[in-house]
């Protein structure tokens, strides 16, 4: 997100930071296989939108064309193959290996669209690269997020990605028009985030880690879990309420957790 008060600056920083592919500025290819050579036509607007010239797009898709010898000249760009005529091959592949090749702004920027929230312009933009934008002066990095916990995570750290798993499901539950304390919420962050990576609830996350077999056996996929235990000769001691609910005995909580001693006339 960028806070801006300028629409034309801001319009201006949402162009520099998408990704910009070779292919996108393309108009047509022409190959002409007798002489092997693919003459790439770009579009002379796009070009002077994004401040480019064909020398310099030349000079970037350089390096993934091995083999080919590039002109350029008047929005057009020719490569040669230097090989035998026979091998065509590589020309057709050429079309496709320079058409990703990325010319500008940020990997994984797809999409941006500058809105007015308040009185302020923000950048929305699908696909992320937090590192990155945050590195960039023009960004206020307090207030700059994404939706990916575990890029959050990477970035930022496990604390970071706690609190992302707070508002992105209060965001979704206050949509529905529902209201769950918070504190519930916050109960479900702190179990997929404990052991200082992002784990889902689910048999392969926080769930494969818990220390009773019989807690483990009452989620899902229970006969596997009881015969691992069996083979690795696990001993459940019965501390937590799940287990204890299984074997019908008070639970180790409140009233069933201390013992009474009293003596007999």
């Amino acid at each position: 997100m960028q806070e801006s008060h300028d629409l034309t600056k801001l319009k201006k920083f949402a162009s520099k930071i998408k990704e910009t592919t070779f292919g996108e500025l393309v108009d047509s290819y022409s190959l002409n296989i007798f002489e092997q050579i693919l003459t790439v036509q770009l579009n002379q607007a796009l070009l002077s939108d994004f401040e480019l010239e064909a020398g310099e797009l030349a000079k970037l898709v350089k390096s993934k064309t091995k083999g080919f010898e590039i002109t350029s000249s008047n929005n057009q760009i020719i490569f040669t193959q230097k090989g035998k005529s026979e091998e065509i091959k590589a020309l057709y592949d050429l079309k496709s290996k320079v058409h990703d090749v990325k010319v500008k702004g940020m990997k994984g920027i797809k999409q941006v669209l500058p809105v007015k929230r308040g009185d302020e312009y923000v950048v929305l933009t699908s696909g992320t690269n937090l590192k990155d934008i945050l590195a960039l002066p023009e960004v206020d990095s307090t207030r700059t997020t994404c939706n990916d916990i575990h890029e959050i995570c990477e970035v930022l750290g496990i604390e970071a990605a706690r609190e992302s798993i707070i508002r992105e499901a209060y965001k979704v539950i206050q949509e529905q028009g529902l209201h769950i304390d918070i504190r519930h919420i916050m109960l479900v962050a702190d179990v997929m985030t404990t052991s200082g990576s992002v784990k889902g609830i689910t048999r392969y996350g926080v769930v494969s880690e818990k220390a009773s077999v019989l807690a483990r056996a009452s989620f899902e996929t229970p006969i596997k879990h009881l015969i691992n235990a069996a083979l690795e000769g696990e001993v459940d001691y019965l501390t937590s309420v799940v287990e204890n609910v299984m074997i019908n005995q008070p639970v180790p909580l409140g009233t069933g957790l201390p013992g009474l001693i009293t003596k007999m006339k």
